[in-house]
């Protein structure tokens, strides 16, 4: 029993290191995988690693062609808009839910949380920057205690992650969604429920709108 435990968690995190090598940009788009090279790199066999490589391909983070080698998908652009869509309509969601339990403390988080993403962002730190985005985001979403809807926007994210990572140094005025975030703030300290939804949705529409492709 034990040494099943122990074969599924490696497989697990073989899967796991590669598909965030795939979201954070260190397998970039186009990239060859070779499964013998990744069984070296994560000191595993090589059979996790090819599972692992089917679970991607069935998240459309990899694409294998007939008789070829496994490639990392291409980063499809124009279809990104379905994705940002979709986040933004079900955090409106979840800040529905969670409304009446955000407190003075959780806005405050918030605006820290704001803060840090306009230094990072003025830096130009990508990784932080996003991580910064995420934590002000989180905030609402956790306190909607609707664990379903919370996978699945994590879910969408991780795929968003890897496309604004991919695009970060093509985005225009960074510091827009700062102020963005601002107003969905203001909107939660007057308690106008309409008005921080409607934030939360211009936030996500402007920050797709803002990248220079």
């Amino acid at each position: 029993m034990e040494k099943k435990i122990q074969r599924k968690f490696v497989r697990e995190e073989a899967y796991l290191k590669i598909r965030n090598w795939i979201l954070d940009g260190t397998l970039a788009p186009g990239v060859k995988l070779r499964d013998k090279e990744l069984a070296i790199e994560l000191g595993v066999s090589r059979t996790p690693i090819r599972e692992a490589l089917l679970r991607l391909e069935d998240e459309g983070l990899v694409q294998t062609k007939p008789n070829s080698s496994t490639l990392v998908s291409s980063i499809d652009f124009h279809s990104a808009f379905h994705l940002y869509s979709i986040v933004w309509t079900l955090e409106k969601l979840a800040l529905s839910q969670a409304f009446g339990a955000i407190t003075e403390t959780h806005i405050q988080n918030m605006e820290q949380a704001n803060e840090k993403f306009l230094k990072q962002m003025q830096a130009r730190n990508r990784l932080k920057a996003l991580d910064a985005d995420h934590d002000f985001h989180t905030i609402y979403v956790e306190l909607s205690e609707n664990k379903e809807l919370e996978k699945v926007i994590s879910e969408i994210k991780s795929k968003l992650k890897r496309l604004d990572l991919y695009y970060f140094d093509k985005i225009k005025n960074v510091t827009l969604s700062y102020d963005e975030h601002k107003q969905i703030i203001n909107a939660l300290k007057k308690k106008d429920l309409d008005a921080a939804l409607n934030a939360v949705e211009n936030n996500w529409k402007s920050s797709f709108s803002r990248f220079e492709i």
